[in-house]
Order: structure tokens, then sequence, then C-alpha cells
């Protein structure tokens, strides 16, 4: 656990992604519903430099990627790519500059972490920079510094915030599996060792200071154990995804002082169910781990279950709210 194990971290807030490409529409948005635990949103309808993976190598420091058919790859200087991506990420700031003037508090960040980012982004020959430990290590190290430079650019625009940083790794456990394709399609990489990969993620989140930290996933088979030892003080994930061979590590996350930011709240279009209705597994899971319903509100953070880059504008804004209200029927009714 980070010095700050013990934050309390708001009841409610968004997994990062939102529709649309106005960015000050969208910090509106999330100012607006979170207001004791917004975030930066994403907007990865602009294009490639705003897509997840592009904005996280626009932080990236000397190393820099550009977009060929196959996806990101590393080149040897900044182009069109790198400075787009730079420039969507100013825009995005500039706005929740002005949306948090005289903010004081929790305000969430996020950047995909360093696995995914190795699974994700290609080596001049094409492979993914995973196939290649020394470079794995060279991305971690690069990503690490760009985020030291973004988190202290957040502190500087919004003085009074206390800035958690969220790693998305939705690649983690495929990357732990042996489970990411070569660029033939026909092959897998093989499995990165769990101690190099707690160690990659430690490095990174280290780069916080001791500051609060998050690492979201919404694959199945989060690795909660191993990103407890990483040093996170928080996990965010699809809760609809989780299955009672889960319960064991989650009842020592949570005695281990770990938060859950339960995605109980569909990230796509589609009915929402009363609020209460929303946390309701949230509750049977309590139940089933014999844990104290008053530990919830204290334990659990509720977000959507995903980036909601691919709802309606008005969905996500719905969605959002109901994330607000799901949190407050857990802490006025927790059993």
């Amino acid at each position: 656990m980070s010095e700050n194990s013990q934050t309390r971290f708001g009841a409610a807030t968004g997994v990062g992604s939102m529709p649309g490409q106005d960015a000050r529409e969208a910090v509106k948005t999330v100012t607006g519903t979170f207001e004791d635990f917004p975030y930066l949103p994403e907007l990865p309808a602009r294009g490639p430099g705003a897509d997840m993976i592009g904005r996280t190598a626009g932080m990236l420091v000397e190393l820099y990627a550009r977009v060929e058919p196959s996806g990101w790859r590393l080149g040897d200087r900044p182009g069109r790519d790198t400075r787009r991506a730079r420039s969507w990420l100013r825009e995005d700031l500039d706005a929740l500059e002005e949306y948090t003037q005289g903010y004081e508090g929790l305000l969430k960040v996020q950047a995909v972490g360093p696995w995914t980012l190795a699974a994700a982004l290609e080596l001049r020959n094409g492979e993914a920079v995973l196939s290649d430990p020394g470079a794995c290590r060279d991305l971690a190290a690069s990503l690490a510094e760009g985020l030291r430079q973004h988190l202290a650019e957040v502190a500087r625009r919004i003085p009074g915030a206390t800035v958690v940083l969220q790693l998305d790794e939705p690649s983690l456990t495929a990357v732990l599996r042996g489970q990411i394709k070569t660029a033939s399609g026909y092959r897998t990489h093989r499995a990165t060792d769990r101690q190099v990969v707690e160690a990659g993620l430690r490095d990174v989140l280290g780069v916080h200071g001791g500051g609060p930290a998050v690492v979201h996933s919404c694959a199945p088979d989060v690795p909660f154990a191993l990103l407890r030892r990483a040093g996170v003080d928080g996990v965010s994930f699809d809760f609809a995804l989780l299955t009672e061979r889960d319960d064991e590590v989650i009842g020592e996350a949570v005695e281990g002082g770990t938060r859950l930011f339960a995605g109980v709240v569909p990230g796509a279009d589609g009915p929402l169910s009363d609020p209460a209705g929303s946390v309701s597994g949230v509750r049977t899971l309590w139940r089933r781990l014999g844990l104290h319903p008053g530990l919830l509100a204290e334990a659990v953070t509720v977000t959507p279950a995903c980036g909601l880059a691919g709802a309606s504008p008005e969905y996500a804004r719905r969605a959002l709210a109901h994330c607000v209200r799901a949190a407050r029927s857990l802490a006025d009714n927790p059993e």
C-alpha cells in the first residue's frame, strides 16, 4: 500500500472515456456530476491521439509513436500524431482547469499502464514491445517520466486537488497468461513473469510519490493480489465479471484497506435499474463474505462498468448521475 492507503475516496466517479468531441462539455458534465471525485475525461471520438493508446503514447518521454495501418508504432521522432495527442491533452487540461477553479478534493487522471501499453505499441519490426524485455523496461521508464510530468502539470493547474492516478490495464491478465497475439496472429507472446509485471507496475506507480493510485481493468480475472502487492490503493473493475472464486481475494483486499471501484452501471446505452438495484450485487457479495455492512460505504466507490466512449451523450450523462444515486443508496441502506 502507498503511504496514503487510508485515502478517503469519493463514493462515486467515472472510469475515463466519454462520448463526443467537446472537451469543455465533457468536463462540465463530469465536474457537475461528481462534486467530490471528478476526473479528467477522455474523448476518443476525436480520432487517433485521443484514443487510449495514442493519448498515453503522447505522454512518453524520449519515445515517440505514430499511427500505422496495424496500430501505434514507435518511431525516431515526434510526428503529427504525437503533436495531435499532446494538443488534445492540453485542450482537456485547459477545460479541466476552467471548471475546477478553487476546487479542493480528489481529482482522478487516467493513463494506460505499462503492460497494456507494451501489448499495444509496436516496435519498428511490427512486433509488440511486449516481445522484448529490454524494450518493456525502456517503455515503462519513459511512461513513468511522462506521468511524473503530467501529474506535476495537473497539480500546478489545480493546486487544491489531491490527484488520484489511475492506470488502465485491460490487457494485464492476457499478458500474464501469454494470450497476446504476435504480429502474424498465428502465435502468442510468452507469458510475462508475475514478479516482472508486479515490479513494472510498482515502478510506474512510484512516480506518484505515495499519492493515491488505482488500476482499472474491465477484463475478467483481474489479478487483485498482484495489484495490491504492486502498491495500489484501489482496484477498478467490471462487477458483473466477478465470480464466487474471486471471493477470497476480494475479502482479503477489503480487509487490507484496498478500495473497490465497483463497475455496476452498464457502459452502453440501455435501461438503468433503480439505484438500489444497481448495487444489490455488492450487498449480496458483502453478505457472502461476512463483511460488516457498515464497511460498504468506506470500501466501495460506484462507477460505470467501463468507459462510456461508445454510449450516447444523453446516456453517458444519465449513467454518471446514476452512479451518484446508487452510491447514496449503498451508504443509506448498507443492508
